[in-house]
């Protein structure tokens, strides 16, 4: 045996090894055999990324792929985030509220509802063109798409130009959402998968934060620049993501399945092993992919949308996360987001310099929170973080509608202080679970042959909920004034139980152990094929077949070393 295949089955030697460490020497022969068929019961990759202590900011290759990630794919829900602020923030400048005619009710619903219509049109494509072109040229391709949006909205004189271009930007947001979470979660160090996946949507409130300063320092103005502004600065976070993304490395899950093994080798072993082609967690990660996607393929040659539902365990998977798409939406959270300022005026705050800066307040205290939770509630059991937040949420909104109630009844102070405590408290309460883990949550609920369209359901469902909102809370808030709030105490309620009896526990363990997390024969089946594969020495046939001619495996020496 060469050096090479004694340094490949070395992996599976140690386990082995480790495993007869703990045979009762009364049963040698059996124990010794089922100490080598459980080799993988540990999961291997997981095992080797433990033993791995160096920090990530000591490795620099990969260093400089987290760096990467902020400006393009974590820097997508900037643009999320400055829509809802900025749309918020305009409803308090005058030069806005003037020019077209002081929109309420169901006007003001339409002009935010249009985002969240956009999104919803272009879902059932979003997975077609993730597939198809792949993550990286598809966070490009819809970047540009918000860019063309984000300049007709700054340019619009009039109301249909204003609603259209809103209706472009929604267009393009699920393209980028989807293939930004995925490509995180495809391309991060296991070690540090989980805690990227939830600054994700934490970098929602970076855009939030610019676009709530940009109208406190313009909502004096008195010609169109001051609602323009705003408008024009939506194109920042999509042109870096245009820029940047030309720098990052495709997901090396989307390379193996098109047939490019050798180009996901390199890209494995110069970001998690710092140009190491002989790391055994790379080999581990490759054969562990590799596996993973031939056993998803030979359940299913091509998958539909009517394969979404054609077992008990995919079905479970759709249920939960078109589910966790309402609760992101059904929450409340809408309310703070779109309408605070009209929240306001119903609680005696009439002052658009005050509801300015309360907006830039709430932000503010929403980023360091959702930062802090980003950091550390993914080292928590998911399923107890999720119940923890829908559990708070209950609490605090029932503690505002009762306060809303009282002010509306009386006119006391008090209860309109405590409204904006309330409003204040619901951030990290929300944070928690529906901001810091909701993608974590997705990618590792769905295998990779359906990632993109389960993302892609989560929207639909996501952004249905929110065209529902947008358009119809202006109108509640007007008509029922603190009644409404009643709706979604009753949601909260619904969303504690559903959480507590379906959603599944998937921390602590690879993308690929997650993969057939609620089906037990193929994981068998998974396990039984990897520690074959490392035990025979290879890593893969993509990485040899195809290199006849010499100019694959060149190709991946180049990548690996550059």
């Amino acid at each position: 045996m060469s050096p090479v295949e004694e340094k490949r089955t070395s992996i599976v030697e140690e386990d082995i090894k480790v495993e007869e460490e703990k045979v009762v020497s009364s049963e040698p022969a059996a124990s010794t055999s089922k100490a080598f068929a459980n080799v993988y019961s540990d999961d291997t990759v997981s095992r080797l990324v433990a033993q791995d202590t160096t920090p990530w900011y000591k490795k620099p290759n990969l260093r400089l792929l987290y760096l990467l990630f902020f400006p393009t794919c974590i820097g997508v829900e900037m643009t999320s985030g400055f829509d809802s602020s900025m749309m918020n923030g305009l409803q308090a400048v005058d030069s806005w509220d003037t020019f077209f005619n002081s929109p309420r009710s169901v006007l003001l619903g339409l002009m935010s509802a249009m985002y969240s219509l956009g999104a919803v049109i272009a879902l059932p494509f979003v997975p077609l063109v993730t597939d198809g072109l792949g993550r990286k040229w598809t966070i490009i391709g819809s970047s540009a798409i918000m860019i063309a949006g984000a300049v007709i909205q700054t340019t619009a004189h009039n109301f249909v130009m204003f609603i259209m271009a809103r209706f472009i930007l929604g267009v393009g947001i699920p393209f980028a959402i989807v293939a930004a979470s995925s490509l995180i979660g495809e391309l991060s160090h296991p070690k540090e998968r989980a805690i990227l996946g939830s600054l994700f949507n934490s970098c929602y409130f970076i855009g939030a934060i610019v676009a709530a300063g940009t109208t406190l320092g313009t909502f004096r103005m008195s010609s169109n620049w001051g609602w323009r502004i705003p408008s024009l600065l939506q194109v920042i976070p999509s042109a870096m993501q245009v820029v940047f993304c030309f720098f990052l490395p495709e997901s090396p899950r989307w390379l193996i399945s098109r047939g490019r093994g050798a180009e996901a080798f390199a890209i494995l072993a110069k970001y998690h092993a710092e140009g190491d082609t002989e790391s055994e967690l790379v080999k581990a990660e490759y054969v562990q992919i590799e596996k993973t996607l031939e056993l998803e393929k030979s359940t299913k040659n091509s998958v539909g949308w009517k394969d979404m539902l054609s077992t008990p365990g995919m079905r479970r998977r759709v249920l939960v996360c078109a589910m966790l798409g309402l609760f992101t939406q059904w929450s409340g959270n809408g309310l703070t987001s779109y309408f605070l300022a009209r929240i306001l005026d119903n609680v005696g705050v009439t002052d658009n310099r005050t509801k300015n800066l309360v907006n830039l307040a709430n932000t503010c205290w929403g980023f360091l929170n959702a930062t802090i939770l980003a950091l550390t509630v993914s080292r928590f059991k998911r399923r107890s973080a999720y119940l923890l937040c829908a559990c708070s949420l209950l609490l605090i909104f029932t503690g505002w509608t009762i306060a809303s109630a009282r002010y509306a009844i009386s006119g006391d102070q008090g209860s309109s202080r405590a409204v904006i405590a309330f409003i204040f408290l619901y951030s990290p309460a929300y944070n928690v679970g529906y901001n810091a883990l909701t993608y974590t949550f997705l990618v590792e609920l769905f295998p990779f042959h359906v990632r993109a369209k389960g993302i892609t359901i989560f929207q639909a469902f996501g952004r249905m909920a929110g065209f529902f909102n947008t358009f119809v809370n202006p109108i509640g808030i007007a008509e029922a004034g603190w009644k409404y709030y009643i709706s979604y105490v009753v949601f909260l309620a619904y969303e504690v139980v559903f959480i507590y009896f379906l959603f599944p526990e998937t921390s602590g363990r690879s993308l690929e152990e997650l993969a057939f997390l609620y089906e037990e024969d193929e994981a068998k089946k998974q396990k039984e094929l990897v520690a074959q594969d490392l035990k025979e020495g290879h890593i893969g046939a993509n990485i040899s077949g195809p290199a006849a001619d010499g100019k694959d495996e060149e190709s991946s020496s180049q990548l690996a070393k550059s």
